[in-house]
């Protein structure tokens, strides 16, 4: 027996899903990508190469939480079985999510019910989380609250994990294996759902530039991890003078001491900025153009060893 499955995500993890759940002999009838941007959206690509239908839209409901009539009129004319959100960052209303037969599955990046919310993997990387894992969830009115399906777990969230390391190079293959189990689990009439332990539960809200802000107060330890988890976005900042600066590819550097916020270093590796009990290794920086190595960006501004930066501002 297969199952109808409509495809609500991004890549990498919808793109592996689908060619995994098409050799599963599933159809998919449907698949929901983002928006393209400056380049076409990869997902998109992928299913259209596949001659699977595409649709690109970026809004289900309006801002008061109501369906879109067309959005729900043109989802419910492809009869699908169960709906999979692979890695998927809108919201749908229950209009979609409790049409198909089988409901929906949905993967989070956290062992549910700890770190609900859209920045899971932020957080634990901030708050010092020594693991992680994957959950497979059905979706419901609350944020991250429903019945759980499958959870992988103990995975090592390592020293210099970025979010976007501990994403693509752990979690999203863990998340593609547990989507599939998942599946084959409702495909088969075997999956169990688990009731989320509310007392257990933790939601963190998205990370902005306020939480992503450098006090050089702190120790070496929590600066550290607040700039890895605050890479890709939105980019942990300090001052120099009026300029904002992102920083990138950061990991803690040993046998370095000096002031807070002090330029202890440069080399072909980046930059070195002292803090309390430690030091930090930057290797990017984003201030006032692109993304670029670290090194460039005090050397083109000619800013010498021992330059003191300011704390970001809120």
């Amino acid at each position: 027996m297969s199952l109808r499955l409509a495809i609500f995500g991004q890549a990498p993890i919808a793109i592996e899903c689908i060619d995994r759940l098409i050799d599963a002999n599933h159809e998919i009838v449907v698949v929901y990508a983002p928006e393209d941007g400056g380049r076409p959206d990869a997902l998109a690509q992928h299913a259209r190469e596949l001659d699977l239908h595409v649709v690109q839209h970026r809004y289900f409901q309006s801002k008061k939480g109501e369906a879109i009539p067309n959005a729900v009129k043109d989802y419910k004319a492809h009869n699908v079985e169960l709906n999979v959100l692979a890695s998927f960052t809108y919201f749908l209303p229950p209009e979609i999510t409790d049409a198909p037969r089988h409901k929906s599955i949905c993967y989070h990046p956290s062992l549910l019910p700890l770190y609900r919310g859209g920045n899971a993997l932020q957080w634990q990387i901030i708050n010092g989380a020594p693991e992680t894992g994957v959950s497979i969830f059905v979706p419901d009115t609350g944020v991250d609250t429903g019945p759980i399906v499958i959870q992988k777990g103990e995975i090592t969230i390592g020293a210099t994990d970025t979010t976007g390391s501990l994403f693509f190079n752990k979690l999203a293959p863990l998340g593609v294996e547990a989507i599939l189990e998942a599946v084959s689990s409702i495909e088969n009439n075997t999956a169990s759902y688990k009731t989320q332990d509310q007392s257990q539960a933790t939601f963190q809200r998205l990370v902005n530039d306020a939480n992503a802000r450098i006090d050089f107060e702190q120790p070496a330890e929590v600066i550290d991890r607040l700039v890895r988890g605050c890479d890709p976005q939105p980019g942990a900042h300090m001052q120099h003078g009026d300029q904002l600066i992102r920083l990138y590819d950061a990991s803690l550097e040993a046998g370095v001491d000096g002031l807070p916020g002090s330029l202890q270093r440069i080399d072909e590796k980046g930059i070195v900025i002292g803090l309390l009990g430690g030091a930090l290794r930057l290797g990017r920086i984003r201030a006032d153009g692109g993304k670029e190595p670290a090194q460039d960006y005090v050397n083109r501004l000619e800013i010498p060893i021992g330059h003191i930066f300011d704390s970001g501002r809120l």
